[in-house]
Formats: structure tokens, sequence, C-alpha cells
């Protein structure tokens, strides 16, 4: 690991050549925090923190997200937690609403500021996990010295955002460690295991958001969950990010009305085949509920069993 010294000169270097920012993610967030947020690498700064009355105002706004994330944090802090790691859940400021942690690692952690209540954004405390996936909105790996701040390159962090029931950038999900035999291999094994507990709380928030809906799961190959959330009458109601990328939702479409089975290219019905196969499929929904017990099936639709009979030999359904 580098000097501090050493470290500061480095990002200063790097910093002030955009041919650099414009092909590496690192340079281009240590250039925003020079820049943008006017920081020095060599500043002996902790993150922002807030008041005690303002973490309770932000955990109130992010109460769901705090509900749906709960269990995933829990299961993912008995597998890493006695490795060394602290979790941080944040919101899309980067303020970190809910911590996990060992008590042997607290003062570690306490001292370098991952604590319920600091801000982790970049404007913060310059290039690091939660502040940088957040500005770019994508699961990043911020290893010791790729961190801005020269007191920070004993870190390495492991990040993925988490996104809301319409797309919309909404929280991030953090393991840090400060231990120095954190290998690039190990902060990979974390970050998959981060990524995968990110699309799990997206799924959460997404299915409580459409709680009355058929959830659908979107075949494709593509980071988070690619998610529809369909009504009685096969009308996508809502879509996750990944499935709008997928299927080129957009929220005009949606409220337009889409049904899902065009958008998933399932086999159309043949011509003028539509109203029967719909009524076909509800009479077999009533009769399996009824165990084929006709005479119950035709006093649950409202008709005669005579009345159901004949549109059962209609539809050739014995």
């Amino acid at each position: 690991m580098p000097s501090a010294r050493d470290h500061t000169e480095r990002v200063y270097k790097i910093a002030h050549q955009s041919s650099l920012a414009a092909s590496s993610p690192v340079a281009a967030s240590w250039r925003r925090c020079m820049t943008l947020h006017g920081l020095a690498p060599e500043e002996a700064r902790l993150p922002w923190r807030l008041s005690e009355s303002e973490l309770l105002g932000a955990r109130e706004r992010s109460g769901v997200l705090i509900a749906e994330a709960a269990g995933e944090l829990d299961r993912l802090f008995a597998i890493v937690g006695k490795a060394g790691c602290c979790l941080l859940l944040t919101d899309e400021k980067g303020v970190a609403l809910e911590r996990r942690g060992a008590g042997g690692d607290d003062a570690d952690f306490r001292g370098v500021g991952l604590w319920s209540g600091t801000i982790w954004s970049e404007a913060s405390v310059g290039t690091n996990g939660i502040g940088t996936a957040i500005a770019d909105e994508r699961a990043v790996v911020i290893q010791r010295d790729q961190h801005f701040l020269s007191r920070n390159i004993g870190l390495s962090c492991a990040t993925a955002p988490i996104r809301d029931e319409v797309g919309r950038l909404a929280a991030a999900i953090d393991i840090s460690t400060c231990r120095d035999d954190a290998s690039e291999a190990i902060v990979s094994i974390l970050s998959q295991a981060v990524r995968d507990a990110a699309a799990r709380i997206e799924a959460n928030l997404f299915r409580r958001a459409f709680a009355g809906a058929r959830i659908v799961l979107v075949p494709v190959d593509r980071a988070g969950p690619a998610l529809l959330a369909v009504d009685r009458d096969d009308l996508v109601l809502g879509a996750t990010r990944a499935a709008r990328l997928c299927l080129g939702l957009d929220d005009k479409r949606i409220a337009a009305g889409v049904p899902a089975s065009d958008l998933l290219q399932e086999d159309s019905p043949r011509e003028g085949a539509e109203l029967p196969d719909a009524e076909r499929a509800a009479l077999r929904r009533v009769l399996s509920r009824t165990n084929g017990n006709v005479s119950m099936a035709a006093d649950l639709l409202g008709i005669s069993r005579a009345t159901l009979y004949r549109k059962m030999k209609r539809l050739s359904l014995n």
C-alpha cells in the first residue's frame, strides 16, 4: 500500500489528465471530486454526519426500504461478519440508514466513519464505494488506493445500487473491510454477494409495490431482477429497470396498457379465437377450484348447470 503522500501525488497527477478520466471510472471520479466538489486528497476529513433528528427523519422516509432490506442485511452479515466486514444500507444520497458490524470491529469502522448517520457521497468523502456507485448508478469495487482521500486507502469497498419499483435509484448496499489481507479475489467475491443481495432487495420492493398483481419473471441475462407486474387481464402494471431495458418499456408505454403476452412474444391466438380461449381458461380455473364438480362450478359462476355443460361442450372441455 502506498504512503499517504505518494497517494496524494498520484491522485493529483491522474485527476488532471482528462484523457484518463474518459477511460477510467476511478480517474473520472477523482476528477469529479476535485473539479465538481472542490476536495483535496490530503484532507483529513470524515464523512458528513446527520444529527439524531435528521437521521430519524431519513429513516422514516426510507421505512419501506429498511423493512424490505432487513432480512437480506442479516443474512449477508451472517456470512461475512466474522471476516471483519461491515455492512451499510444507504438511501439515494448516501446516508447510512442501517449498519451491521461485529462489536470487535466497531472501533475501526467508527474511526473511518462507517457508522449510521454518516453520508458517504462523493461530495462528502470523495471516491468511495457508496458515493461512486450512486454517482455512476452501477455496482462498483473501490479498493484501497482507488479511494480519493489518502486517509481512506486502508479500506476496500464493494457496493451495489438498489432501484425502486419504477427503476429509479433508491438506495445502495455496501460491504467494507479494513483488513490488509483483503485480496482482489476476496473483494470480487464480496462484490458478487452484495450485488445478489441488492437484486433480492430490489425484487422485494417491487413485489411490495405491486402486492395485488401477478409477478412474472422475464427470462433475460441482465444485472438486476427482470420482473413484470401483470393484472388479471394480462396488462402490465409495472416493470423493474432490467425488464424495462430488455423489453423497451417506459412509464408512458406502461400507462397506455400493453399485454404481457405481447411483450414476451408468447404464441398469439388464432384469428377470432382470443375470446373463446379466454372463456376456456376462466372455466378451467373454476372447475379446478371445485375439483371438477360441475354443480359447484356453476354456482360459483352464477349460471345454471345446463348452461355450464353447453359451454363446456362448445369449448371442448371434458
